[in-house]
């Protein structure tokens, strides 16, 4: 048999049971056309910067072939389109998508007619894992985790225990792990470092339960390693057409293989954290303890458990699981993502970490010259403008959610004069609004903390819609003032304390997800900088 005639029998052997199963002759028409896009593709290997719409098939052959480059390539056509770009799916698959960057676009679809665009069915089949926490919520429902998850961030304590939660990890973990590597110059992927430590962090903020995923050891977690594969078959849903993806998931093949097994390595986590906690409260209550001792510590998952609305959700587990794994997947992966961009982009820019650096040792009083965190109360942050523009800037040109999905739920014309129609799919690229000349000048692409900074030395204010790495409008994320004083708290500490350096040949790509982060990780070498 010739390649394409290997590739194109196994795959047509699984389309006819598949459709033998489920008795849908759109899904057999569906899958053979996919099955064509495909040999298409491996025909015409490279890369092309231009979709064509095929007959059937539509702008599918192009997706595909340009998939290992999503972002770029949406970027392209965007810059090439004047912001907006429709793509026509295969006919019968309901996969049209509207691309746009335009901020006027964003700005009416997450703000001023927020009632009419929700996330959709469609995001509820791709984000299944995501089961009804906020991120995948709509309605009464997004309504009531917003009211919970905003009461404990506004709740008094709250910043106290992050800050104790940060550093206790950074002395326990970051630190002795760091000393460690620089001195036996040992070569050490620092995003897989940002992600144990943040896994870590909201594991003990969210559960009260530290994984201690990061200690020298660096020991398997498998919570851990199950996300890459999750966030990447999450972005390929969002390229085959629906009954693809879920004949994958069915036999348990490609991508999906990958999201069952992270899937059951989740809720194995989960559960078993959930159920840790409620034998816990039922001893804490046998004891019957004091108000006052019950006071003193703010506990995420006693709140939800305990929460008024959770008797009209359904199963009280799998409401907690959805929402604490909802939490989780925000706070890890774009924490984590956020801080291994920012380092590799100071590493290309010296200057902009020697001025990180200055501004450090001007803020610090004598107490601070002795410790290794010389910050971490949340006012002696806020001193740290320049530091604070970096990381916008950061989030500018790598927002860690380069995405976001919404759906009308009833006609509308978007101020660029695109109309949309009912349950119509939306695509809102943040990736690229950062990467427009139209949007952020001739210098778009240039990492400038300065843009960021007043004449007056403040930290300049731009609006959600053009700048959209926590979102915009109602859903606007809760947790921006979480992720800023994290950042900040392990940014000081590593620049205060090393010298970073990227390994020589490293290649730094993005990764193809639904989480902006480095296909390849970042492996660096560090050297203790002499501070004292």
């Amino acid at each position: 048999m010739h390649h394409i005639e290997l590739v194109f029998f196994p795959f047509s052997l699984l389309i006819f049971l598949y459709y033998c199963r489920s008795g849908a002759l759109e899904l057999l028409f569906l899958s053979v056309s996919l099955m064509i896009s495909l040999c298409y593709c491996l025909m015409c290997r490279g890369t092309s910067v231009f979709l064509t719409n095929w007959p059937l098939l539509g702008m599918t052959p192009g997706l595909l072939k340009n998939a290992h480059r999503i972002l770029d390539f949406v970027t392209f056509l965007l810059q090439e389109n004047q912001q907006t770009f429709y793509i026509n799916g295969p006919i019968l698959a309901n996969r049209d998508i509207l691309l746009t960057c335009d901020p006027a676009n964003v700005n009416y679809i997450l703000s001023k007619n927020f009632t009419n665009f929700s996330k959709g069915p469609e995001f509820g089949k791709i984000f299944d894992i995501l089961g009804e926490g906020i991120l995948s919520s709509d309605g009464h429902l997004w309504e009531i985790h917003r009211r919970t998850t905003m009461s404990l961030f506004n709740h008094l304590q709250f910043y106290q225990m992050l800050q104790r939660t940060v550093r206790k990890k950074l002395e326990e973990g970051l630190i002795p792990v760091l000393d460690h590597v620089s001195k036996h110059g040992i070569e050490v992927d620092l995003q897989d470092i940002f992600q144990r430590l943040a896994f870590d962090n909201i594991s003990s903020l969210l559960l009260d339960h530290d994984p201690q995923s990061l200690t020298l050891e660096l020991p398997d977690i498998p919570y851990q390693n199950s996300i890459p594969a999750i966030e990447e078959a999450l972005l390929y849903r969002h390229i085959l057409p629906e009954s693809i993806w879920k004949l994958q998931n069915w036999i348990g093949f490609g991508k999906e293989k990958g999201l069952n097994k992270g899937w059951e390595a989740i809720d194995e986590y989960l559960y078993t954290c959930i159920s840790m906690k409620r034998q816990q409260l039922v001893h804490t209550n046998s004891l019957q303890m004091s108000s006052a001792d019950e006071d003193h510590k703010l506990d995420w998952s006693t709140a939800y458990m305990e929460s008024k609305y959770k008797e009209n959700l359904g199963s009280p587990d799998k409401f907690l699981r959805d929402t604490l794994f909802s939490l989780m997947f925000a706070g890890r992966d774009t924490t984590s993502a956020a801080l291994s961009w920012f380092f590799w982009l100071l590493w290309k820019n010296p200057s902009v970490e020697s001025k990180i650096l200055e501004e450090i040792r001007r803020n610090l009083s004598t107490s601070e010259l002795k410790s290794r965190i010389v910050f971490h109360k949340k006012e002696e942050l806020q001193k740290l403008v320049y530091l604070h523009g970096a990381l916008c800037e950061t989030l500018r040109l790598f927002p860690p959610v380069p995405f976001n999905h919404k759906s009308p739920k009833q006609p509308d014309i978007l101020p660029s004069g695109h109309r949309v129609d009912k349950d119509s799919k939306i695509v809102l690229s943040f990736y690229s609004m950062g990467k427009m000349e139209s949007i952020w000048g001739e210098d778009c692409l240039e990492f400038k903390p300065e843009r960021w900074i007043t004449e007056r030395g403040e930290i300049k204010h731009e609006p959600s819609y053009k700048f959209s790495a926590f979102n915009a409008g109602p859903r606007y994320c809760l947790g921006k003032e979480m992720s800023f004083t994290q950042m900040k708290i392990v940014a000081t500490t590593m620049i205060y304390n090393y010298k970073i350096q990227v390994t020589e040949g490293h290649p730094i790509v993005p990764r193809d997800s639904v989480v902006l982060e480095m296909k390849y990780g970042l492996k660096v070498r560090l050297s203790r900088r002499n501070v004292r």
